[in-house]
């Protein structure tokens, strides 16, 4: 269960990071976000991605909750970078 909670606040991190950029802004949005709710969104996803750790080596110690963050970090950004190619995909 662990593992679930920390791929989910992994996820919504690099949501949040991705949604930071301005290339992902305009694809997504059709322009760029206030510098303000772009400076959040990143602030939102490094805060989120610092949880992530913080719960999975609480729960597994400093040598299995590493492996554990690294695994969990690197699914959630393949999650995010396909739904953001799937998205331009549909849109064309």
């Amino acid at each position: 269960m662990i593992h679930v909670l920390t791929l989910l606040i992994s996820l919504a991190a690099f949501a949040a990071l991705a949604l930071a950029m301005d290339r992902h802004q305009e694809d997504l949005f059709g322009r760029a976000l206030a510098p303000g709710v772009t400076r959040l969104l990143r602030i939102l996803g490094w805060a989120g991605l610092l949880l992530a750790l913080w719960v999975i080596v609480g729960r597994q110690g400093w040598a299995l909750g590493l492996v554990s963050y690294s695994g969990c970090t690197s699914l959630a950004a393949g999650l995010v970078f396909l739904a953001l190619i799937m998205h331009e995909r549909r849109r064309a």
